[in-house]
This record gives structure tokens, C-alpha cells and sequence, in this order.
């Protein structure tokens, strides 16, 4: 899994983090998706890596611009009871 943390301009409050949140999840793989106006980024999990254009594009036509793009890998942190499930 990847994590994909992308740098939002032009969120400004909640429904603009939803309206982000909602396209992405519309239109690309992903396994969680989240948002910050604050932080001014969208933090993207995904089984595999998502293209920079297809993800710029997304996001710019919900109104706002992706100025940066960076991954990291991703491990899923282990619940209580995951011991069950092995």
C-alpha cells in the first residue's frame, strides 16, 4: 500500500475538503481519502500508485490546484483483536 500526500491550494473550509474528498474517491482507486484546509493537503491510501496527471486533473476540476506530490509507503498499524484474523 502507498500512501499519497498531495499539497492543495485553495481549500479554505470543510465543504471545500469534502468536495475534494468526494471527487477523488469518484474517480480514482483509493482505499481512504482525507483532507485539510488547514494543512492544505489531501493524504490519499491506495492498494497501488495513482498517475500525478490523473490525480492533478481530478482535483483541479473541483476548483483547486495540486502543487506538490509525495509518496511514502504505507503499512496498515495492526488493531487489538487483528490476531484473529491470521
Amino acid at each position: 500500500m502507498i500512501r499519497i500526500i498531495a499539497q492543495v491550494q485553495g481549500m479554505r473550509c470543510g465543504m471545500c475538503e469534502a468536495h475534494v474528498n468526494d471527487a477523488v474517491r469518484r474517480a480514482l482507486p483509493v482505499k481512504k481519502v482525507t483532507s485539510s484546509h488547514g494543512k492544505g493537503q489531501t493524504v490519499i491510501i491506495a492498494e497501488r500508485d495513482i498517475d500525478d496527471e490523473r490525480l492533478r486533473k481530478v482535483i483541479h476540476d473541483t476548483g483547486y490546484d495540486v502543487t506538490d506530490i509525495r509518496r511514502e509507503p504505507y503499512e496498515q498499524k495492526q488493531g487489538l483483536f487483528s490476531f484473529l484474523h491470521k
